[in-house]
């Protein structure tokens, strides 16, 4: 099952930042180009050289195909119990009626937001025949098309009856067209080791009779990108992923359903942790749950606590990333949090913020977030959004704000959703760090003051979500999986505790950031949003928190199992 965030799949452990090189020149394209370029460039040009004759001419249009080739494995209680592999193609067409400044994409007020939100996308053939592809790619313009015209008519009648929009900015913004081509990657994975290696670790989940689920899930992938607009820009790239999931699941007394995970992300399978590593790490989450199942529920709490540097990544990525996307300044129906705080302190002064999708690594461990161009055809940019606590800019696309009027590289989406502006890699830095320790005699420090018997150690989380709509409140919920009691008095142990979700609103929970420590954690996943499901990484330092409120978790209400676990004979697995 995917972690939440809104979907945000957890794939890491503590690491350090190591940025690789940034591509400052864009090679030029290649004189030998595949047979899906060829089809989409002949049939862009035809498409702007005929629909010039219409009375709203297209002003811009885009073809993206995205093929992807996949094997999922998976496995529970060590035996294998889904073994699947496909390859699919995807067409995304855009075509925009009017001009940079007004075009058919503009939000018709007194509806909701119409960006994003639903699968748009198109199957075209896998052979890599041009007549074929240009045929799908004309049948799914001409579609496009005709919707873009249609509704640039309405954007025009909404200005005409509706008060004086408060931003000002244009509908899409004029860019350097890129060419750039790399070689297709293959599919390379020895699927009989890991049917082996899934059916081994998933095994060690029988060791405990009280464990309700014990799944290894293995996608191993190869996505060819294909990118062409009537402005000059011609893409293709190649890129492959291998993730690693295995989850634990037990129940306490009460009803209360208890998870844990563990997960691996790398760009080839060669560079993921070893068998032994993954086997260490199932077993001491095998023990964890064990715990949990007979840990104290968590009550009511406001105080002090420390986010561990994956909790803490988490947390920036609901509490700040969504609500600095560009697109949401524009929507009249988004809280636009930020909107106004350009130039503002919104975090102590010893916190940066960035956003690099350049970056492939944190000290040698792949992260998600890395690409080369955004799925607008941009190539991907560092963004220092928050430089000594002050806030500086967006996460742009290619939808321009009165702040911002060009595309910082962050338009994306998963294929078949329209782009919207989104995350990449999320980096908190600090020039105010202490080694751990010395963080923890912080936290105790600060329950003295503030009169608290103990402070929370949040250490594991499983994801979390934010609202961002005016209509609601605009806080946050992070779903913790792992949390201790740090008691004020050093000579009693941590306490492990369960039952517990953080909560709160932005600008009132940054104000209580007072210190950090001098490690970094990562949070790697797949977020999920108005433009589908797209892979990032979010990484921070531990960090103190002076007040933070947590609230009682939803539980089930349904007992343990009436059964025991089947008796099973010595040595054997089932």
């Amino acid at each position: 099952m995917q972690r939440p965030i809104a979907v945000f799949i957890s794939l890491a452990a503590v690491l350090v930042v190591n940025v690789i090189v940034n591509m400052c020149c864009v090679p030029e394209l290649s004189a030998q180009e595949s047979k899906i370029l060829q089809a989409m460039k002949a049939e862009m040009q035809r498409t702007m050289t005929d629909l010039a004759k219409e009375p709203n001419p297209p002003y811009f249009s885009s073809f993206a195909i995205t093929e992807t080739q996949y094997v999922t494995i998976s496995a529970a209680f060590g035996k294998i119990v889904l073994e699947d592999s496909n390859r699919t193609r995807t067409l995304d067409v855009e075509v925009r009626v009017g001009n940079y400044d007004v075009d058919n994409k503009r939000q018709i007020r007194g509806t909701n937001f119409e960006m994003g939100g639903y699968f748009r996308g198109a199957a075209i053939p896998l052979d890599d025949n041009v007549d074929a592809i240009r045929a799908a790619i004309w049948a799914s313009t001409d579609r496009q098309y005709k919707a873009a015209a249609e509704r640039y008519l309405k954007v025009i009648s909404n200005r005409a009856v509706k008060v004086k929009e408060e931003d000002s900015s244009g509908d899409f913004s004029k860019e350097k067209p890129a060419q750039y081509t790399e070689p297709l990657i293959e599919l390379r994975i020895n699927t009989d080791d890991w049917r082996k290696r899934l059916r081994e670790l998933s095994a060690l989940f029988n060791s405990d009779p009280k464990m309700y689920g014990g799944e290894l899930f293995l996608r191993a992938e190869v996505q060819h990108r294909y990118f062409v607009n009537s402005e000059g820009t011609v893409l293709q790239t190649s890129d492959s992923y291998v993730r690693v999931f295995a989850q634990g699941r037990t129940k306490a007394d009460d009803g209360m359903t208890l998870p844990l995970y563990r997960s691996y992300f790398a760009f080839q399978a060669d560079s993921l942790p070893t068998l032994d590593f993954m086997r260490r790490d199932i077993q001491e989450m095998i023990v964890l749950l064990g715990k949990l199942r007979v840990a104290p529920l968590m009550e009511t709490y406001s105080g002090p606590s420390i986010l561990s540097g994956e909790a803490a990544g988490v947390f920036f990525h609901e509490i700040f990333g969504h609500r600095i996307e560009g697109h949401r300044q524009k929507d009249v129906n988004s809280s636009q949090t930020f909107k106004n705080l350009v130039g503002e302190r919104i975090l102590p002064e010893f916190i940066d913020v960035v956003f690099d999708p350049r970056l492939r690594s944190l000290r040698g461990q792949n992260v998600a977030g890395y690409f080369k161009f955004d799925d607008e055809g941009i190539q991907g940019q560092p963004v220092t959004t928050v430089k000594n606590g002050v806030f500086r800019e967006f996460l742009m696309s290619r939808a321009p704000i009165d702040q911002m009027l060009n595309s910082n590289g962050h338009g994306r989406r998963q294929a078949g959703f329209p782009v919207v502006a989104r995350q990449s890699n999320l980096i908190v830095k600090s020039a105010k760090q202490v080694p751990f320790d010395s963080l923890r005699s912080l936290l105790r420090a600060e329950c003295k003051k503030q009169s608290k018997e103990y402070g929370l150690y949040f250490v594991e989380i499983q994801g979390g979500f934010t609202f961002t709509n005016r209509t609601m409140p605009n806080a946050f919920n992070v779903l913790p999986l792992l949390v201790y009691k740090v008691y004020a008095d050093a000579s009693r142990a941590d306490e492990i505790v369960r039952g517990v979700d953080l909560i709160g609103t932005p600008l009132t929970t940054f104000k209580q950031i007072s210190a950090s420590a001098n490690d970094l954690g990562v949070f790697n996943g797949v977020c999920g949003a108005e433009s589908g499901g797209v892979p990032v990484s979010a990484s921070s330092p531990s960090l103190l928190v002076n007040v933070i409120e947590a609230q009682k978790k939803a539980k089930s209400q349904a007992k343990p199992p009436i059964l025991g676990f089947p008796a099973l004979p010595e040595g054997k697995t089932n």
